[in-house]
């Protein structure tokens, strides 16, 4: 299954789809798999696999650290795509969550190959602009490979459309300026960016950033089609004792989250 058909799927059941991140090699290269699967099996309807890379510009603190473990303990490309490998089994579609340099460095070509034989759905690629991405317009067009852009806040309704133009799966909405994190009270910026995009494509707008349970995907889903979570996952696995109380934790959260998506809090008005 493809993101768009996941998407498809949740919108013909008159909800929101959920997202889920984890990182390659948190705690452990099979840790992470037995959290993401436990994801898949929860609830999530897409999820985004992130590869760890030393220079996480858009990263807050609670993926940060998450990512500096997994780079620690020596997590590799080759880790990323056994990760994706496996949690794709699980007939969920599997999204990598990147930016750019480990691709490049890796081969654009070969990685688009390799993220296809191991069942991967596609990229979504936080710092890589339309205007660079004509190696990865290609590549993907190559292995029909979902390509995931980012609008933000501070995007003019022209670049909206630009980026939406090359998306394809989904477009990814970054609900506000700065970086990842749980937060109590899901960006104000949200809903005007998605009411925006609208306007400019008929792809499925996923909002991420900020959100951090059950209620909140609630909230976004009354406006958006999809709500993508990270660091409440992460936060999950941090904060456990063990391996088996953190997947349990994510277990708990996935199906918190995924009831809220089936339960969207719409606008007034």
């Amino acid at each position: 299954m493809s993101a768009s058909e996941a998407f498809a799927k949740a919108g013909a059941q008159r909800r929101g789809a959920l997202v889920g991140y984890l990182p390659t090699g948190f705690p452990t290269v099979d840790g992470a798999i037995m959290a993401a699967t436990a994801m898949a099996e929860s609830g999530a309807d897409v999820i985004e696999i992130g590869l760890p890379y030393s220079d996480p510009l858009m990263d807050g603190p609670v993926i940060q650290e998450a990512v500096h473990q997994a780079l620690t303990r020596g997590a590799r490309v080759t880790d990323t795509l056994h990760t994706v490998e496996a949690v794709a089994a699980t007939g969920v579609p599997v999204l990598v969550m990147t930016y750019w340099n480990p691709v490049d460095h890796y081969g654009v070509s070969r990685f688009a190959r390799d993220l296809a034989a191991a069942g991967g759905s596609g990229l979504i690629t936080p710092d890589l602009t339309p205007e660079e991405a004509g190696q990865w317009l290609s590549a993907s067009d190559e292995h029909d490979l979902d390509r995931v852009f980012l609008i933000a806040p501070s995007s003019s309704s022209e670049r909206i459309a630009m980026i939406a133009k090359v998306c394809r799966g989904f477009v990814y909405v970054a609900s506000l300026m700065g970086i990842t994190g749980a937060r109590d009270q899901v960006s104000g910026m949200a809903a005007d960016l998605v009411g925006r995009a609208r306007g400019c494509t008929d792809l499925p707008l996923a909002v991420g950033l900020g959100v951090r349970d059950g209620a909140q995907a609630a909230e976004v889903a009354g406006f958006a089609d999809g709500v993508i979570v990270g660091s409440a996952f992460v936060q999950r696995l941090l904060e456990a004792p063990d391996l088996a109380a953190g997947v349990r934790g994510v277990r708990e959260l996935t199906e918190d989250l995924a009831a809220g998506v089936r339960r969207p809090v719409r606008a007034a008005g």
